[in-house]
C-alpha cells in the first residue's frame, strides 16, 4: 500500500511517501480503507520526539491517530462491523508505529464507530480526537452541569469549537475565549467571546461573569491557563489537556483515551445537527508534509485533513 511514514525523529522534512506493506488484521482488529485522516498537533509532536518518554517507537512510523473510512475485512473476532461499513476512529495504540496517513489501517475494534450518515468522510476524520477529547473533559474531569458557567480556551480551534458545541448543548452558558480571528466563529457556535490579550483577559471574563465561572477548559496553558484559577467560583473545576502545570493549580490534567461509545455518542450528536465540524484545509496523501506544515502554523479555524483518492 501507499503510505506516509518517517525513519526518525525530526519535522516535516522528514515524511516520506512511498509503499509499506499492507497491516496484518488481528482478531480484533477491523482493515479500514482510508478515505480521509486528519492531522492533529500531536502527530508531529510525536515525530519530533516529544512522546519518546511515554511511548515505544518502531521505526519506520506511519503517523496519524485520526481516520475515516470504509471496512474491507473485520476481523475473525469482530461483530460490529461488516464489508463496507463506514467507519471513523481514533486509531491511538500503545505503541508508535502504524498510524492512519496510508492507503490502509487495521484500527482495532476499540477504537471504531459508525461515520455519521450527515457528514462526508473529511468532516468525519476531523471529529474522533478532538470531538473525544471535548467529550471526555466536559463529562468526566469537569462533570459540567445544566445551568454553569463554562471557560473555553482556544474556543475557535478544534477542541475548543467541539467543547463550545457540547457544552451548549448540555445547557451551560460558554464564555470561548480566542484570538481576533476567532471572535466570529465563537458567536456563530453560541458562545460569549473574549479576546486572548494578556493585560485584559481576566478583566473580560469577570465582566462576563463577575461571581466566576463553574468549569474551564484549557487547551493553552502558559499564562492564561495561569489566570484561569482566579476566575473560578469557590469550588470550581478546572482542567487542561495542554499543561501539565494545571496539577499544582489544583485542576487536573487530562488525556483522551480511545471508547467507541463515546464515538458512537459524537456521530449521534453530529446526525442531529448538534455538532458541525470545520475542516479547514484538505491536502492528497502525498502532501502530508505540507498539511502538517499547515497545521503547525496554526491560526486556521477548522482542521486540517489528508485524503485518500480510490478509483471508482
Amino acid at each position: 500500500m501507499k503510505a506516509i511514514s518517517y525513519s526518525r525523529y525530526g519535522g516535516p522534512e522528514v515524511l516520506e511517501y512511498g509503499e509499506r506493506p499492507d497491516p496484518k488484521v488481528g482478531p480484533d482488529d477491523v482493515l479500514v480503507k482510508v478515505r480521509a485522516a486528519a492531522v492533529n498537533p500531536v502527530d508531529w509532536k510525536a515525530q519530533a520526539g516529544y512522546l519518546d518518554g511515554m511511548m515505544d517507537v518502531v521505526f519506520p512510523v506511519i503517523p496519524g491517530w485520526d481516520v475515516s473510512g470504509v471496512v474491507v475485512q473485520p476481523g475473525v473476532s469482530v461483530p460490529e462491523f461488516a464489508l463496507g461499513d463506514e467507519v471513523m476512529g481514533y486509531v491511538r495504540e500503545d505503541v508508535l508505529c502504524h498510524g492512519t496517513f496510508a492507503e490502509y489501517v487495521a484500527a482495532p475494534v476499540r477504537t471504531l464507530a459508525r461515520k455519521p450518515r450527515t457528514l462526508g468522510f473529511e468532516e468525519s476524520a476531523a471529529l474522533p480526537l478532538a470531538g473525544l477529547t471535548a467529550y471526555q473533559v466536559l463529562h468526566q474531569a469537569l462533570a459540567v452541569r445544566e445551568g454553569e458557567t463554562v471557560l473555553v480556551h482556544a474556543a475557535a480551534g478544534g477542541v475548543g469549537s467541539m467543547a463550545v458545541q457540547i457544552a451548549r448543548h448540555l445547557g451551560c452558558r460558554v464564555i470561548g475565549a480566542a484570538r481576533e480571528t476567532g471572535q466570529d466563529r465563537i458567536r456563530e457556535l453560541g458562545a460569549e467571546p473574549v479576546v486572548y490579550d494578556e493585560r485584559t483577559f481576566a478583566a473580560q471574563v469577570r465582566v462576563l461573569a463577575p461571581q466566576g465561572v463553574d468549569a474551564a477548559f484549557d487547551t493553552v496553558g502558559g499564562p492564561f491557563l495561569k489566570a484561569t484559577p482566579e476566575l473560578l467560583v469557590p469550588e470550581g473545576r478546572l482542567a487542561s489537556i495542554a499543561d501539565g502545570e494545571v496539577i499544582g493549580l489544583g485542576g487536573r490534567y487530562f488525556w483522551v483515551r480511545p471508547d467507541s461509545d463515546d464515538l458512537a455518542a459524537l456521530a449521534a450528536l453530529a446526525e442531529e445537527g448538534v455538532l458541525s465540524v470545520q475542516v479547514a484545509k484538505t491536502f492528497p496523501l502525498d502532501q502530508a508534509a505540507e498539511a502538517q506544515r499547515a497545521n503547525a502554523q496554526g491560526g486556521l479555524n477548522g482542521k486540517v485533513v489528508v485524503t485518500v483518492e480510490w478509483d471508482a
